[in-house]
């Protein structure tokens, strides 16, 4: 079985990148796995011309049917995603657009394979867990419309930087034992 863990921040060595290695390390003795950063990729907005709607394709060639190759080829996908203004990151706001193609809200629409587990982690700077449940909520909405089902997240408060992460470690790594 493969999983997929998704960096969603475009800092691509900082609190959140640190937390998607510790679950790449715990996954990586019972799952073949590969991390990917959102910022690794090269892809335009969605311009919104619906054009997919019709065709199930997107007009812009681009970076997004890469990533979307890792979701097919996955069984299991965890985003790890900070917060940026109490939600998603732009870069993957900008990303989850553009997989309207893939979108079960019109016919015809592409599909990635069934039977996919998605798990979600949000981190944030402040104390409340108000912000992680929104990120997850948008993660998990987003999955559901490719049909992945939602098993699982985990909110981590306090994390600004990634010396924040070492003493969560634990809590990390428990979360990990839930992902099947």
């Amino acid at each position: 079985m493969k999983a997929l863990i998704i960096n969603c921040s475009p800092v691509k060595n900082g609190a959140t990148a640190e937390i998607a290695s510790i679950i790449n390390n715990e996954l990586s003795s019972r799952y073949d796995t590969k991390s990917i950063c959102i910022d690794d990729y090269s892809f335009n907005f969605c311009k919104g011309c619906r054009t997919c709607h019709n065709t199930a394709k997107c007009v812009m060639d681009d970076d997004i049917t890469k990533i979307m190759e890792e979701f097919d080829n996955a069984d299991i996908i965890v985003s790890v995603s900070p917060s940026y203004w109490a939600d998603i990151p732009g870069q993957y706001k900008a990303f989850i657009d553009r997989c309207t193609p893939w979108c079960d809200t019109h016919e015809p629409h592409a599909s990635i394979k069934e039977g996919k587990k998605g798990y979600s982690v949000a981190l944030r700077t402040g104390p409340s867990m108000r912000e992680c449940d929104r990120i997850v909520q948008s993660i998990e909405h987003f999955y559901g419309h490719l049909h992945i089902e939602c098993a699982g997240h985990l909110g981590l408060t306090a994390i600004e930087y990634k010396e924040n992460v070492e003493p969560r470690k634990k809590e990390i790594i428990d979360f990990c034992k839930d992902i099947l």
